[in-house]
């Protein structure tokens, strides 16, 4: 695989690369240190109910694949590292939250053993183009915004970009360290320890190494598809389907869009403006 900005080797991967996010989170004590720096409250204690959780409530459904997903007595907690902008996180929120409630309660029981939910994600750019460090969303009256719907249900955006305008002072750290910045704050020190820690293990690079191999096997798949579709035409009209099918399956496996443009820029040879309009 060719080597570019979105695809890193073990060397290279930060704490806002999603293998490595994940890898750190399992550490208990600094995974409760952020979501209290997050949330600005006190997390008693975490129970994991499973790293890089995948929810399949039908086999036919799409299924959701979360990179922390935790809870603390009443609350479940939805933890995602995002550093691409496909620009679909309020409807990908939204779904992540409806598939963590049908995971949390069993069939015909009452909605009140429903637990408080927040979806928090934890960007490299600004999702709603506001400049802010934070943005939280809950459910209200559209006719008296004083009065909240009171569902339990929370979804918080991080900006690790814009960390300056953050209030708290340890969670603008940890997002200035997010951003790529030094910081000499401890808790961020201890992170940055965690993954020096997860570096330093054969099994976890051997992982990554394997979960690449696969990325290869999707992009050859992918690319002969797009192949197989542009010979069958064999005109123009041809190659542009081509390049539409390996596009859409990419965007079906949830490749990011950056490193979609890049494949299909070398594959079919297209400038960076032309490649856009495919997508």
């Amino acid at each position: 695989m060719e080597k570019h900005e979105v695809i890193k080797t073990w060397e290279e991967l930060e704490i806002k690369d999603d293998f490595m996010f994940a890898k750190v989170m399992r550490d208990k004590e600094i995974c409760k240190k952020l979501l209290e720096r997050l949330l600005q409250t006190k997390i008693r204690d975490i129970v994991y109910l499973e790293e890089q959780k995948a929810i399949d409530i039908e086999k036919d459904a799409k299924s959701v694949r979360l990179d922390v997903y935790i809870e603390e007595g009443n609350r479940v907690f939805n933890l995602e590292m995002q550093t691409t902008n496909k620009r679909n996180l309020p409807k990908r929120s939204r779904y992540y939250q409806g598939m963590i409630d049908l995971n949390t309660i069993e069939k015909g029981e009452n909605y009140k053993k429903l637990k408080e939910s927040y979806v928090i994600f934890i960007c490299t750019f600004d999702p709603f183009h506001q400049g802010k460090a934070q943005y939280t969303f809950e459910n209200y009256c559209i006719e008296d915004k004083e009065l909240k719907l009171d569902d339990g249900a929370k979804k918080i955006f991080f900006n690790a970009k814009d960390y300056i305008n953050a209030e708290n002072e340890e969670l603008r750290e940890f997002l200035k360290y997010v951003n790529g910045e030094k910081s000499d704050n401890p808790f961020v020190r201890e992170v940055e320890d965690r993954v020096a820690q997860v570096k330093a293990s054969k099994e976890w690079r051997l992982e990554y190494v394997t979960l690449l191999m696969r990325e290869q096997e999707i992009w050859e798949e992918a690319e002969e598809k797009g192949r197989e579709e542009g010979r069958e035409e064999g005109r123009e009209e041809g190659r542009e389907e081509g390049i539409r099918g390996t596009v859409n399956l990419l965007k079906e496996l949830n490749i990011p869009l950056q490193t979609i443009l890049v494949k299909i820029q070398q594959q079919y040879n297209l400038s960076p403006e032309a490649s856009k309009k495919y997508l």
